[in-house]
């Protein structure tokens, strides 16, 4: 897609992209930049490492009634109209446990119930984990399939944590390192941001010439490589800024919003 071309898929991250995290606002000009894609004709795609449950009221609040959401970092793909799950990918979460376990001493844990809430290890902060929270054993954990498996590793940085986890392969699942939080984020193998908008894609017959994403976090990569204009937030890690296609103003700045209003003039 060339720089001023317009779009067909426009695929959003939120923490960071769409909303502040710092304020935790969406500012009144990128909801009205929003609204122009939608009002164009352009499928929106809200893209995000966050669950079902965190992402709704996201989608309230950009009122979007229709498309598609991709939560969990590709693994819960929502019907934006009946907001309700569509497909969910899982996994066996008992091997990553224990193997996390080993890595990350005195970590917690996390796993999605979609629809329902989080299984917790032990209590998570409710501004950062969204939905009802069931305080339940490891083993528990590890005896069902998840979509999506949290492990924050309390009193220590997301540089650390991303230093003690490099290398580091678990079985039949990809893993990511958050930006802001000493979170990892393990979801089943394959499942990628971009390898769900391309699926995607796929289905709606979209050009792959013609789409356009934004982010800001490590989990971004794989979705600013596959779109054709891919673009990184201005305070996104130098490694995402270097492999964008260009990098916006910061979320602070409302960079989206500048770029959005670009494309849709």
């Amino acid at each position: 897609m060339s720089v001023d071309s317009k779009p067909e898929l426009v695929a959003l991250d939120v923490d960071g992209t769409l909303l502040d995290p710092d304020t935790q606002t969406i500012s009144d000009a990128v909801k009205a930049a929003v609204r122009r894609v939608v009002e164009s004709g352009a499928q929106l795609v809200v893209a995000t490492g966050r669950t079902f449950l965190g992402t709704t009221p996201v989608l309230d609040e950009l009122s979007l009634t229709s498309g598609f959401a991709l939560c969990s970092n590709g693994a819960v793909l929502v019907d934006v109209a009946q907001r309700e799950p569509v497909s969910v990918a899982s996994f066996n979460a008992a091997p990553v446990l224990r193997t996390l376990r080993e890595h990350l001493p005195g970590c917690i844990f996390a796993a999605e119930a979609v629809g329902v809430g989080n299984l917790v290890s032990a209590p998570f902060d409710p501004e950062k984990l969204h939905g009802p929270q069931r305080r339940t054993p490891v083993d528990e954990l590890a005896a069902r399939p998840v979509p999506r498996l949290i492990a924050e590793w309390t009193g220590h940085d997301p540089a650390e944590l991303a230093e003690t986890l490099a290398g580091l392969r678990l079985p039949h699942c990809t893993l990511s390192v958050d930006t802001y939080e000493p979170w990892a984020t393990v979801v089943p193998e394959g499942q990628t941001k971009g390898a769900a908008l391309e699926k995607l894609r796929t289905e709606l017959g979209i050009s792959a010439e013609r789409t356009f994403a934004a982010g800001d976090g490590t989990n971004d990569f794989e979705m600013l490589k596959w779109a054709a204009r891919g673009v990184a937030m201005g305070q996104a890690p130098l490694e995402l800024r270097a492999t964008a296609d260009a990098t916006l103003g910061t979320v602070a700045e409302d960079g989206l919003a500048a770029e959005l209003d670009r494309l849709f003039d």
